[in-house]
């Protein structure tokens, strides 16, 4: 399975300039992981329905993919950061951006509107 909802270079930026690189399979790994985590959060395929999904939709789910993708980079290895503070920081902004788009994404009235572009 390829990833579908978002982009290796999207976790990177979302890791941080200090963020271990790892080659593409290990990136679809993490990504794969993420879009599973989404999709049974969120008790919705995301990834079924992409195609017939707004451009805002698919720019917020990349957005939760990534961040969720990041943080598991940012755990693989965070020897290049400054500090620990630094990569605690960076998983820190990374959480708080998966759980806003989670609670996003939960929202009946939400997904309505993501899916049809309209609320019922």
């Amino acid at each position: 399975m390829a990833p579908t909802l978002c982009t290796s270079g999207q976790v990177v930026l979302k890791a941080g300039a200090n963020a271990p690189i790892l080659n593409e399979a290990q990136y679809d790994g993490l990504i794969e992981n993420a879009e599973s985590f989404v999709n049974v959060s969120t008790k919705f395929d995301w990834i079924a329905s992409y195609p017939s999904l707004t451009s805002g939709a698919k720019l917020l789910l990349s957005d939760v993919v990534a961040s969720y993708a990041a943080i598991d980079l940012i755990n693989y290895d965070m020897s290049g950061y400054t500090s620990r503070t630094e990569a605690q920081v960076m998983l820190d902004v990374n959480w708080s951006k998966t759980v806003e788009g989670i609670n996003l994404l939960k929202d009946d009235n939400y997904r309505t509107f993501i899916q049809e572009g309209e609320v019922r």
